[in-house]
């Protein structure tokens, strides 16, 4: 945990945030709820800002002694949980200034967990076991302001996109008046793949919610960013949760893409059809095989065809002919379904390959070590088409004519009755959807989009029987590797002008809502 505390540490943002809160002000009681080995103390101190007193919790006794031999007035250093400090002091502050670490519940001591558990209660939030430690450092210093009163954090990016912060974001918007959230260009930490932005929140007892989105290059343009700039976010707040991804856009395009949703009704992909993750094996290197490993152990009968990987499928059809294709290169085609131990019937070739996996260990894995028998997989289900999980340029949607199976890798999608499959799949293929798709996901360092089975079903889709005609275009078109700009000139006119009745204007604006959040998101890679 320590050597990840480190590796978050950074001058400049810290300098930063201490700027924006104290803003000339020298009477603020501020707090520090988990200090490190102090950078945020040493910034208070080479900056000479004036405070009434400075109070820093950290947890580790080998940081907070680092942070204790830090020369500063009317500075106090606390060795203990923050959970447990939030639960028992009555002091209130003017300022709450910090990293906060980022751990995963379960990694949290049990003492620690219960006294989380008191946070969220105080706060009227639910507990969950997939909260991360930082979202109760965020509640727990909230409850900390006094009546009028500011935080600033470093927090991962997963704020504005994961649906365990979704509370978290309803909190925020109903407790602060002004939420300010600077993101970056470049990684901040490339060491770690962890995108960051600046939560920056004040409560000054008004009526007015308003949030803003400022996007830099890297952290040193917050050395000449005027923090006078950040006194009047402008954008509405969306008090329904909706993930905070919408606030990279601009009012007008906010407006848009509720109005879409909203006015116009476009359905959404659970609409037409429900989405759940690939098979779960709980060993895909040792369940998923390429021919020669069929042959060798003459598993002909217990071999299906499968796809496992997107470099697999180079359109929006994966036909027979390209499954046989991927099968002649050697890559991981064949997915092994194995019958009950009892049904095997002494075939050489299966207890052969099933002892090789227990000499393996596969069979003592986290999913196949709680089976009856650890070689047969469960829910073993074919789908009508295949949705990628993780995405690089754009999201896909792909028909799966090849009757192949799919591990978790890629999400298994089921048509609901009468929906058309080429029209289903045709319709995805437009700047409306493609842009939802950047909204309901979630962005990684690296450019990766991901998209979990619920997110892709909140993705709108235009549909209409007639985009059936479209699909062969679009195949052809991505099997001749041309570009999905060219694509969306074909498809938007038919998907979104002639379906739905949008304007020019409109599908221009669509489309370059769908460029920025993707240019954003793909920026991170460069």
């Amino acid at each position: 945990m320590l050597k990840e505390r480190k590796s978050y540490r950074n001058e400049p943002i810290a300098a930063f945030i201490l700027k924006w809160g104290i803003n000339g002000s020298s009477d603020y009681e501020i707090l520090e709820p988990s200090c490190g080995d102090g950078v945020f103390l040493e910034q208070l101190k080479e900056n000479n800002h004036k405070f009434k007193s400075v109070t820093a919790i950290e947890f580790d006794e080998v940081e907070a002694e680092k942070a204790d031999k830090i020369k500063l007035n009317k500075k106090n250093v606390i060795n203990t949980d923050f959970h447990l400090y939030c639960n028992e002091t009555t002091q209130k502050f003017d300022l709450v200034v910090g990293n906060p670490p980022y751990i995963r519940y379960q990694y949290f001591q049990e003492e620690q967990q219960n006294e989380a558990i008191k946070v969220f209660n105080r706060a009227k939030l639910k507990y969950s076991k997939l909260t991360n430690a930082w979202v109760s450092f965020v509640v727990g210093s909230s409850l900390l302001l006094k009546e009028k009163g500011k935080i600033g954090f470093v927090i991962p990016a997963e704020l504005l996109q994961v649906s365990y912060a979704q509370q978290l974001r309803e909190f925020l918007a109903h407790f602060y008046n002004k939420i300010n959230i600077i993101s970056f260009e470049k990684l901040v930490f490339p060491d770690i793949q962890q995108e960051v932005v600046l939560l920056l929140c004040e409560k000054n007892g008004s009526d007015s919610h308003l949030i803003e989105h400022l996007e830099l290059r890297d952290a040193s343009d917050l050395e000449k960013l005027d923090v006078n700039i950040l006194k009047s976010p402008s954008k509405k707040i969306d008090f329904k949760s909706n993930k905070w991804t919408y606030y990279f856009l601009e009012q007008e395009e906010i407006d848009f893409l509720e109005q879409i949703a909203n006015k116009r009704k476009v359905p959404t992909i659970s609409n037409y059809a429900s989405v759940e993750v690939g098979i779960t094996t709980g060993a895909n290197d040792y369940f998923t095989v390429p021919l020669p490993v069929v042959e060798a152990y003459d598993l002909k009968a217990y071999a299906k065809p499968m796809v496992g990987r997107s470099v697999q499928v180079n359109s929006v059809i994966f036909t027979d002919k390209d499954w046989k294709l991927n099968r002649q290169t050697k890559a991981k085609a064949h997915l092994l379904v194995f019958p009950a131990k009892e049904k095997i019937n002494g075939h050489k070739g299966v207890n052969a390959y099933i002892r090789l996996g227990e000499s393996m260990g596969v069979n003592k894995g986290y999913k196949t070590g709680i089976r009856d028998d650890w070689f047969v997989i469960p829910s073993i289900k074919l789908s009508d088409a295949l949705f990628i999980r993780r995405n690089n340029l754009y999201p896909r949607l792909i028909l799966n004519e090849a009757n192949a199976y799919t591990t978790d890798t890629m999400h298994r999608v089921f048509m609901k009755k009468d929906t058309d499959k080429n029209a289903f799949i045709a319709s995805f293929y437009n700047s409306l959807s493609l842009a939802f798709s950047e909204i309901v996901g979630r962005s990684y360092g690296g450019g990766v989009l991901e998209l979990m089975p619920s997110e892709a079903e909140k993705i709108l889709l235009p549909y209409q029987t007639d985009n059936a005609d479209l699909l062969a275009t679009i195949d052809k078109m991505m099997r001749d590797k041309k570009s999905i700009d060219e694509i969306l000139k074909i498809t938007n006119k038919q998907i979104l002008k002639d379906g739905y009745g949008l304007t020019d204007k409109e599908v221009k604006l669509a489309d370059s809502i769908w460029k920025k959040l993707s240019a954003r998101r793909l920026n991170r890679n460069k």
